[in-house]
């Protein structure tokens, strides 16, 4: 089946609001093999709906629409839905009694417009929305299915993974289908391209290969389909493939769409073995990105958030000298912080970040994006990266992460003998 996906909303055109939505319909519409042909952002007006709509008919078997189902006069899907079909907006009673809960449970007066929320044209499936006032409508039209929710992202999702994805499934041709990823860490998506030129030209028509770069990992990503065969045989074939890319390219890669900070944190509670971060000019998006992790209290003790020359002194206990001769983006300072914040924080593994971070602050001899990254670890010895990183300021700060994690997750995998995920 082909899918076309309409997202309503001025917020969105005008660059207010980031539409996400699409991003993680696409993708998930994928593992279920149907094929988005065309994303489109619209306004909140009812000419801009209808013309989409028709349009939309022509190219697509499934229409999803995101947005324009809240309660203000904007919010138009709806109305504009129910004159497309030809259906009447009639009071759905388990969506009144969901906004009932809702708005007494926050407290609020329940007002005409919420109670308004309940209404939906006649001839549509309603996909009630436990995170929300406002209903999804499924419909089945015109030899098409239509599809409306909510634009905000988790109760578009909730609606999706409880009930859209099972209907369509229902829906779709009976074939079997695979996904396999692998994230590579550190190899331009040029250069692993060359390397892994001979196996992608190989590979047979119902599997497909794709690259998602992302500063400085690649996932790549292998797709079979087919008719003929059944998942267990394309899994198979995918798995020897990705065994090939694997032999190529060495130990710079895990398996599945992780983060790294994931990665790593899975092998240090695996191995019962505790991390913290003393950072300067990442500015503690390390221990922000390790803290995100569910169950990251684990192995992560702390964080020491350096960023002043009088900082490192006081907090960090870098000799004055050292700073004087050697300026705080230095090897020498890097490494001063990581042995320093292990025995500060007591933890087996310490990363520290110094750099230029930019988009000032550069010298001849110290450039924007110049970072030192350094590696404290459990028996004691200490190894300093020295980075030149390209981009915007927040960039070079997410390349100063994905260098750091990747430093940690090789010395793991070569100190303890052990894998990544």
């Amino acid at each position: 089946m082909r899918a076309e996906i309409i997202t309503i909303g001025d917020e969105i055109l005008i660059g207010q609001t980031v539409d996400t939505n699409s991003a993680w319909l696409g993708n998930k519409l994928s593992d279920y093999g149907i094929e988005v042909t065309q994303i489109t952002s619209i306004s909140d007006k009812k000419t801009s709906i209808i013309n989409s709509l028709a349009a939309a008919e022509t190219r697509a078997d499934v229409i999803i629409l995101t947005g324009g189902l809240g309660p203000t006069k904007d919010d138009i899907t709806k109305k504009v839905l129910a004159d497309y079909f030809g259906a009447s907006l009639v009071t759905n009673a388990e969506a009144l009694d969901n906004i009932k809960t809702l708005v007494k449970k926050f407290s609020k007066e329940l007002l005409q417009v919420n109670i308004d929320q309940s209404l939906v044209p006649d001839n549509c499936t309603v996909l009630q929305n436990s995170r929300g006032t406002a209903p999804g409508m499924y419909f089945e039209e015109k030899g098409k299915i239509y599809i409306s929710m909510p634009g905000v992202p988790y109760e578009m999702k909730t609606m999706m993974n409880n009930v859209v994805f099972e209907k369509l499934n229902k829906r779709s041709n009976n074939f079997a289908l695979v996904h396999k990823t692998i994230t590579v860490v550190g190899i331009p998506e040029s250069h692993l391209s060359a390397a892994i030129e001979h196996i992608e030209n190989s590979l047979p028509s119902h599997i497909a290969l794709a690259y998602l770069p992302h500063l400085n990992i690649v996932r790549l990503r292998l797709s079979g389909k087919s008719t003929e065969l059944d998942n267990d045989i394309l899994e198979g074939q995918i798995d020897n493939y990705f065994s090939e890319i694997k032999d190529i390219i060495g130990n710079v890669w895990f398996d599945g769409e992780f983060q790294l900070s994931e990665v790593i944190g899975a092998m240090l509670k695996k191995n019962n073995l505790t991390i913290g971060t003393i950072e300067s000019c990442s500015g503690g998006y390390l221990a922000h990105q390790l803290t995100a992790i569910e169950g990251s209290s684990a192995y992560f003790k702390g964080s020491l958030l350096t960023y002043a020359y009088e900082t490192k002194v006081e907090v960090a206990d870098i000799d004055q000298e050292m700073l004087d001769t050697y300026g705080a983006v230095s090897e020498q300072v890097a490494k001063s912080m990581a042995v320093n914040a292990r025995k500060k924080l007591s933890v087996d593994y310490c990363i520290s970040t110094t750099g230029i971070a930019g988009p000032g602050g550069g010298t001849a001899s110290k450039p924007i994006g110049l970072v030192y990254i350094g590696l404290a670890t459990p028996d004691g010895t200490v190894s300093v990266k020295k980075c030149q990183f390209r981009g915007t300021r927040l960039q070079v700060i997410e390349r100063t992460a994905f260098t750091a994690f990747e430093m940690q997750r090789q010395h793991m995998i070569a100190a303890m003998q052990v894998t990544s995920l």
